[in-house]
């Protein structure tokens, strides 16, 4: 398997955690025996029960009166209250009464970035991102690369490089010193990045650059992916542009004219953007792109598909009418994504952000597992198959060749105690993952018991005295 960046196991030792699988919030959205199950701890924020709430599709979600006991929001939307088990509320809503609206072309894949709120040093994910410098000391090269100089400090003896990329290493990054000053080059992936310099052993900040981190002053910079361009209008006096990734906000990003085109450089998170132009107050689509949809006000809106693309296939079922595939990239959408017959059965192909998800295929209103795929998921007791889209790194467990099941269970799915299924392949239990970067906390389940990876010697204590196998991920 191809890796996209290195994997470095480490070691550390810590005597307490404050890491409690058990404690684990479980908002969820589900798909189970005709019925859409919508899951509220309330133990969760008001922001957190909003998100879930949004996804739910609730146009005017109350999450202050669901944490008061107030549920009126919901039974006017439709949704029945079906259990109420300690911290967690049950509510569930037929899916027969969803409606069926199947978007043929372009096909729309989520863009939520969730409530990833990151970690010091390491940002969460955010939808976009535009740089911010007095003076450009951060950009990307031709080869690909990315270079950081620090002007001045020619007394310096040594120039430290440090940030999230190198697991804010105080022992790599060295730059080079030049007659104005210290430079290094980066491979980086696209997204968001913080970062500071070390001079003779003094952490210090980009004074250059405007965007701070909230925490501990870090510097951040955007690597980016890609560029918005508008050819014609010259006789325009200002072009902005605005979408789903910002908000709408037609004031904030501004497109400067370079050799008579328009345009704008930004990161863009991968999944399905909508967006439009406002040319001196008027509103356009973008003439160089056909896919559109129209929105709920009726706007008609330009749309980008940024990912992988998956080849979903269900051979066999020539006899069915419809045939859709629907997951956590699409937030269960039961009647959105529409497979196309073929001789030997159904097949389409889909780009999705980069991610861990849950799927089924719903064969004529019977929702199934992918029969070719033998790893799998279990949400709220739902059985759903597995894929990891840009997976990049695999998991191994070797023997076990007796076991009935293995599962994997981790900081990336919250230690879930029915994990993701690895397949047997007669030699070792295999899954393959997305892992964000940073620190990943695991454990493999094997046949109900959980046990630390017995080929990863490094490990780190829990407050239960079993301990929990440890990598980062760069």
């Amino acid at each position: 398997m191809k890796r996209s960046g290195h994997i470095v196991i480490v070691f550390v030792a810590i005597c307490c955690m404050t890491l409690h699988v058990m404690a684990q919030k479980r908002n969820s959205l589900l798909i189970g025996n005709d019925k859409l199950v919508l899951l509220i701890d309330t133990r969760s924020s008001k922001t957190e029960i909003e998100q879930l709430l949004k996804k739910a599709g609730l146009k005017s979600p109350d999450a202050a009166g669901i944490l008061k006991g107030d549920f009126t929001a919901l039974k006017n939307d439709g949704w029945t209250l079906a259990e109420k088990q300690g911290n967690i509320i049950e509510f569930n809503r037929p899916l027969n009464e969803l409606g069926q609206n199947p978007q043929l072309h372009p096909y729309l894949i989520t863009s939520d970035v969730g409530n990833n709120d990151g970690s010091p040093g390491y940002p969460a994910e955010v939808n976009f991102g535009i740089n911010n410098f007095n003076k450009v000391t951060v950009h990307d090269l031709p080869t690909g690369v990315t270079r950081f100089f620090v002007p001045g400090y020619q007394q310096s003896k040594r120039m430290l490089l440090s940030g999230d990329f190198n697991n804010w290493s105080t022992l790599k990054g060295i730059m080079t010193k030049t007659d104005s000053g210290w430079i290094a080059d980066v491979k980086l992936k696209p997204g968001k990045h913080e970062y500071k310099f070390i001079a003779d052993g003094r952490w210090m900040g980009d004074r250059n650059n405007n965007l701070v981190s909230d925490h501990d002053d870090n510097a951040i910079y955007y690597r980016y992916n890609y560029t918005f361009k508008l050819s014609g209008y010259a006789n325009a006096r200002k072009i902005t542009l605005a979408g789903s990734f910002n908000n709408w906000d037609a004031n904030a990003i501004v497109l400067e004219k370079k050799g008579g085109i328009w345009q704008k450089q930004l990161y863009l998170h991968e999944g399905t953007q909508a967006y439009r132009f406002l040319v001196d107050g008027k509103w356009i689509t973008d003439p160089a792109n056909p896919n559109t949809i129209k929105d709920a006000d009726g706007n008609i809106n330009s749309v980008l598909n940024l990912g992988e693309t998956v080849v979903f296939t269900l051979d066999g079922y020539q006899n069915a009418k419809k045939v859709y595939v629907a997951g956590g990239f699409n937030n269960w959408k039961p009647g959105e994504i529409l497979l196309t017959k073929t001789k030997k059965g159904w097949t389409l192909p889909l780009i999705i952000p980069a991610g861990n998800y849950g799927y089924k295929f719903i064969v004529d209103g019977n929702w199934i597992t992918d029969p070719k795929n033998m790893r799998y998921m279990q949400d709220g007791g739902i059985v759903n198959s597995f894929i990891a889209v840009k997976a990049n790194y695999t998991f191994k467990l070797t023997g076990f060749a007796n076991a009935k099941s293995v599962r994997l269970a981790g900081s990336f799915n919250n230690f879930n105690q029915f994990g993701y299924t690895l397949a047997f392949n007669g030699k070792e239990w295999t899954v393959d993952v997305n892992l964000k970067p940073g620190k990943q906390l695991y454990k493999f389940i094997v046949d109900g018991k959980w046990i630390i990876d017995p080929g990863n010697k490094l490990y780190e204590q829990n407050q239960y005295n079993s301990g929990n196998s440890v990598l980062w991920i760069e």
